[in-house]
C-alpha cells in the first residue's frame, strides 16, 4: 500500500473512532459540555477545515481508483479472449498479474469510497446530536429544570445556527430580499404607469381644443 493510501486508511480508522465516540452513551450534562466545546474550539474548526481539503483529495483518489478498476476489467476481458493463443506458463503468470492488479484497484476504490461515505455519516450524525441536545435542553427548561439553559445551551444553539438552522435562516433572508426587490420593482412600475397615464391625459386635453377650432 502506497503512502497516500496508508494515510487514507489512517483517516478511515480515525473516523471510525470518532463515530464510536459520538454514539457512546454519556450523561446529558457531559455530552452537552463536550459538544459545546467542540462547536466553539478554534482548533477543532481548523481541523475541520483541513479535513474538508483532505476529502477533496480523497475524492480525486476515489475517481482515479474507479478508472483503474474499469481499465483492469477491460484488460481481464481482453485477456480472456486472447488466452487460447498463449502457453500454459505464460497464461498462468499473466493471469496472476492481472488478478493482483484487479485486487489492488478494487481495494483502493473501496478504501476511498468508505472513507468518503463515513465522512457524510459523521457530519449528519453530529448535526442530529446537536439538534437532539438543543431539544432536550429546551424541554428541561420548559419543565422548570434549573440546570437547563446557561452558557452551554447558548453555545449549542449557536452551533445549531451554524448548521441546518443557519442554512434555513440564510434561505429565509434571501427570500425576504427577493420580496423586497419585487416590491421596489412593483413600486417603480406603478410610478411609470401613473406617469404614462398623466402624459396620455395631458395629450388628450391638448388635442381637444385644437379639434374644436
Amino acid at each position: 500500500m502506497t503512502l497516500y493510501y496508508s494515510l487514507v486508511f489512517c483517516l478511515l480508522v480515525f473516523e471510525m473512532a470518532v463515530f464510536m465516540g459520538l454514539i457512546v452513551p454519556l450523561p446529558f450534562t457531559v455530552r452537552r459540555k463536550l459538544f459545546a466545546f467542540v462547536s466553539e474550539s478554534p482548533i477543532i474548526a481548523k481541523l475541520q477545515y483541513g479535513l474538508r481539503i483532505t476529502f477533496i483529495f480523497i475524492l480525486i483518489l476515489f475517481i482515479d481508483s474507479v478508472n483503474r478498476v474499469y481499465r483492469v476489467q477491460l484488460e481481464v476481458a481482453a485477456f480472456g479472449k486472447e488466452g487460447g493463443n498463449m502457453g500454459a506458463a505464460a497464461l498462468g503468470t499473466d493471469r496472476m498479474e492481472v488478478q493482483a492488479r484487479k485486487f489492488y484497484s478494487q481495494r483502493n476504490m473501496y478504501l476511498c469510497g468508505f472513507t468518503l461515505f463515513l465522512s457524510l455519516i459523521l457530519n449528519r450524525t453530529y448535526t442530529m446530536i446537536l439538534e437532539t441536545l438543543r431539544l432536550e435542553d429546551r424541554i428541561k427548561l420548559l419543565e422548570g429544570d434549573k440546570r437547563a439553559g446557561g452558557k452551554d445551551s447558548a453555545r449549542l444553539a449557536q452551533a445549531g445556527d451554524m448548521g441546518e438552522i443557519g442554512r434555513l435562516k440564510n434561505e429565509l433572508e434571501a427570500k425576504e430580499r427577493d420580496i423586497e426587490t419585487l416590491k421596489k420593482q412593483c413600486e417603480g412600475l406603478t410610478r411609470e404607469y401613473h406617469n404614462l397615464g398623466d402624459q396620455v391625459a395631458g395629450s388628450k386635453s391638448e388635442d381637444g381644443p385644437k379639434k374644436d377650432l
